[in-house]
């Protein structure tokens, strides 16, 4: 029985919801948004599409593994890096080098949108000239938002809102069109993410860039943030990108 003084509910935490082509993408261009989203107690959920078995492992090809192994190992690191930074990793396996998106694959998508109920989605950019997969996983992305929002459209789960969708910051940003509008100060938790780097042996080259990255884009952030004494000498930051208007009833 209810009582009309009875504490009301909790609301549910807020739900996060990452999109990448491959396996070790999320940890690169997103690992401190999902680490300090983990860190309030919000639920972080990764879906890669892809292991990044063909394209991003050239380490293991190198010594003569098979395509299974692969995959395994791939998996192994995501879900090492996942753990690492509090979210759970969900595996498409939909086949990297070319990512074909078949509509298959969106309604999986979809159902996924559904069940999470996203507040917040993060994903690619939608130009790569470099990797195909990563503006195909961009636009299967925005187009599973759409479609989880559509009450006709069937699967199963509850409609969607409107969550904003970030596009976090490609390995080259100046060939894919990348601004810079959003920086992310997740100094507190960079200790996490670049352990959580560290689980990506298959990549263990791009450790060392995404920590300069994220010094540089903490440089910026400290430029952009006027005088602020409660910065740290030393910040650390992501840069983010918004496709759709932010709604707001303020100006800040």
């Amino acid at each position: 029985m209810t009582h009309g003084n009875a504490p009301a509910a909790p609301p549910p935490p807020r739900s996060t919801l990452v999109v990448t082509a491959h396996a070790g993408d999320f940890v690169w261009r997103a690992g401190g948004a999902v680490a300090l989203a983990a860190s309030r107690g919000e639920k972080v959920t990764i879906a890669c599409l892809t292991f990044g078995e063909r394209g991003e492992s050239a380490k293991a090809w190198r010594e003569g593994k098979k395509l299974e192994e692969i995959k395994a190992i791939r998996r192994a690191e995501a879900e090492k890096a996942a753990g690492t930074l509090g979210a759970e990793v969900v595996f498409f396996d939909a086949g990297d080098y070319p990512l074909t998106v078949a509509p298959e694959l969106t309604d999986r998508l979809v159902a996924l949108y559904r069940a999470v109920q996203p507040d917040v989605v993060l994903t690619h950019p939608l130009e790569d000239p470099y990797n195909g997969d990563h503006p195909a996983a961009a636009r299967t992305a925005l187009d599973a938002r759409v479609l989880a929002q559509a009450i006709g459209y069937p699967s199963e789960g509850e409609i969607i809102g409107a969550p904003p969708v970030f596009f976090f910051e490609p390995h080259q940003p100046e060939m894919c069109g990348f601004r810079p509008e959003v920086l992310l100060d997740i100094t507190e938790v960079w200790e996490t993410k670049r352990r959580a780097m560290e689980c990506l042996a298959a990549q263990q080259h791009l450790w060392d860039y995404y920590t300069d990255l994220a010094v540089r884009r903490g440089v910026q952030l400290k430029r952009n943030a006027g005088p602020n004494l409660g910065l740290p000498h030393r910040t650390y930051a992501e840069a983010y990108m918004r496709p759709y208007p932010q709604v707001t009833g303020e100006l800040a």
